[in-house]
């Protein structure tokens, strides 16, 4: 058993992009943790899409075994979260199991605006904070200047920050020191009942469910019998040990350590994240305080291209549901996209991840429909419901108002791309709360509507700024506006998975666009369709798609014009009848061009 004051437990925390991975990656080599000839770039990302994207999507942990410079050895747990405004909720619940954190900051870019997301979850928890200028080998790095940034802008001592270059192996040693000198030990009693926070779980097709865990007090032995305080079910363990990152077997787990059990459970959904686990006799009484579970943010439709792979994709969001606690989903039909799932996620990004993932490790052809945000709707007698999909909107006559989600958004731009980003701002309806200055670069804070940014902000942001700004937000409410339901019908008949809610004065706007992409889109048919956007019955935007017509009169030469006439007026009635009872293909792939339509 270690001696709680020779363990530190903290977790790296940056933007994207500035060297968290490659950090850890340098601490596990150094240390000795995982041999030369079995180390890889970004060791602790195993999943094939955080390879790819060069992202961290699932925090994972490791636990190293350092010898100080005083002689002593010591036990660093280290948790590698990631960057992404989508994956916070993976961050701040890392955060609750760690003392201390490592403040990675690139010393070439400076302070962004996930560091600062980042760095309030560290506060948050109370975390003792270590300033780290990562990539110092780079000649563009200004380390004295974004030190003095990292005082200006987060408000911490950074005179004492480590200079590091995590790809070259510089400034490890100092790093290392400075995580058993500057970061606070553990505390946690030995002799206590068992109190251990579930930090995370996840599906392992040969062991069960596998249960990440930090011991607070108390022992947790092999063989024991535990009880989840959540939803008290009692557990056999019977498997127990930690991360090098390999899994190595362990007979107990004491006080401050952070480890892993398998106990045969078989659906990650009975191990809430964030839930006690403690004894079955003689447990503790008092659960640990949880955190909230993590809310879907945005929603849309994802369905199976050919409707025969349904059952497949339903195989496919299951598993992935193992796997991902903040992953929700529920049954939906469509008239044009037959049998699907209405899908939640915490962003855009995790959105697209989970995407891929069902395409690439399931291999079946999705179509997603466009993302929305869920609204409350107000109704006259005084009842409240929640809209998913802007398709089960109830009648407007009966409808009081309704409410939409806000955000409080920071951006962080260069000096000379501020006039558009206040303009991009301006056009999605946003309130501007706040603008500041870290040097030359300035801090923008907006409160926006969550589905004017859930379309293609991000794009656009990126796009008028090439690419220089940085963007995080976090949700502050519900409040009400002028929204209204746009339908769009195409030969009079509603199109379902393209309706969409919208504020009333971008209506018209929104509206013509689309009518007018779709125009493009649709093949001509035998006879004329008319494309149209409305609100309720009032339509708003037209376009008329013109029929394929065989020229009848090309065989008249000369003669009297009644000839002409007869044959058009033939052909004409002929048009209205198939107009009547024929049906409009939309193939597959103007929904999903309409879908990303660009405003």
């Amino acid at each position: 058993m270690t001696d709680l004051s020779h363990i530190r437990n903290f977790s790296i925390v940056a933007h994207i992009d500035h060297g968290k991975s490659t950090l850890a990656d340098r601490l596990i080599q150094s240390t000795g943790t995982v041999a030369d000839r079995d180390m890889k770039a970004q060791m602790l990302d195993s999943m094939d899409i955080e390879r790819e994207r060069g992202i961290t999507i699932k925090a994972q942990t490791v636990r190293i075994d350092y010898k100080a410079d005083n002689g002593e050895m010591y036990v660093l747990n280290l948790i590698d979260t990631p960057g992404h405004v989508d994956f916070a909720y993976e961050v701040s619940r890392s955060m609750r199991a760690v003392e201390g954190s490592l403040l990675v900051v690139d010393s070439t870019q400076g302070v962004e605006a996930q560091t600062l997301a980042n760095v309030y979850h560290a506060l948050d928890a109370d975390h003792e904070i270590v300033p780290v200028l990562n990539k110092i080998d780079l000649p563009a790095s200004e380390c004295d200047r974004v030190a003095a940034q990292i005082e200006d802008v987060i408000g911490i001592d950074a005179s004492q920050a480590i200079r590091v270059s995590a790809k070259t192996g510089v400034g490890i040693k100092e790093t290392l020191e400075a995580v058993v000198h500057r970061l606070p030990a553990p505390k946690g009693d030995r002799d206590a009942p068992l109190k251990a926070m579930l930090v995370d779980s996840w599906y392992d097709s040969y062991l069960g469910v596998v249960v990440l865990v930090r011991i607070i007090d108390g022992v947790l032995k092999l063989k024991d019998r535990v009880r989840f305080m959540s939803n008290d079910t009692v557990h056999l363990i019977d498997r127990l040990g930690v991360f090098k990152p390999g899994m190595l077997p362990m007979d107990q787990l004491g006080p401050g350590e952070i480890g892993f059990f398998t106990a045969q459970i078989k659906e990650v959904r009975d191990t809430r994240v964030g839930d006690t686990i403690t004894s079955e006799r003689k447990g503790a009484t008092q659960a640990l305080p949880g955190f909230k579970p993590a809310q879907p943010v945005v929603f849309c439709g994802l369905f199976p291209v050919d409707s025969s792979e349904f059952e497949d994709l339903r195989n496919a969001i299951d598993k992935l549901a193992l796997n991902d606690a903040s992953f929700s989903f529920e049954m939906e039909t469509s008239a044009a996209l037959g049998f699907g799932f209405r899908c939640g996620f915490l962003g855009l990004l995790h959105l697209e991840v989970i995407r891929d993932r069902i395409e690439r490790e399931y291999n079946i052809d999705l179509i997603t429909t466009a993302p929305s945000v869920v609204y409350h709707i107000f109704m006259k007698d005084g009842t409240q419901q929640d809209l998913h999909n802007p398709a089960d909107m109830p009648d407007l006559t009966f409808v009081d108002h309704i409410e939409e989600p806000r955000i409080k958004a920071t951006i962080l731009v260069p000096d000379e791309y501020l006039g558009d980003v206040l303009k991009l701002c301006q056009d999605r309806r946003g309130v501007q709360l706040d603008l500041t200055y870290a040097g030359s670069r300035a801090m923008v804070v907006y409160d926006l509507p969550l589905n004017e940014v859930v379309f293609d902000f991000y794009d656009r942001l990126k796009s008028v700024t090439k690419g220089y700004a940085s963007f995080d937000y976090n949700l502050t409410g519900y409040q009400e506006d002028n929204l209204v339901k746009m339908s769009l019908l195409v030969n009079d008949e509603p199109v379902d998975a393209l309706s969409m809610m919208v504020h009333r004065d971008r209506a018209e706007m929104r509206g013509r666009a689309m009518v007018e992409k779709l125009k493009e889109l649709i093949p001509r048919h035998m006879f004329k369709i008319p494309i149209q956007a409305a609100i309720g019955g009032k339509v708003i935007a037209r376009e008329t798609l013109s029929a394929l017509r065989k020229d009848v009169t090309a065989k008249c030469y000369g003669g009297d014009a009644t000839r002409k006439r007869k044959l058009l007026d033939k052909q004409k009635a002929g048009k209205k009848k198939m107009r009547q009872f024929g049906s409009v293909n939309i193939p597959q792939e103007a929904f999903i061009s309409a879908l990303k339509m660009d405003s």
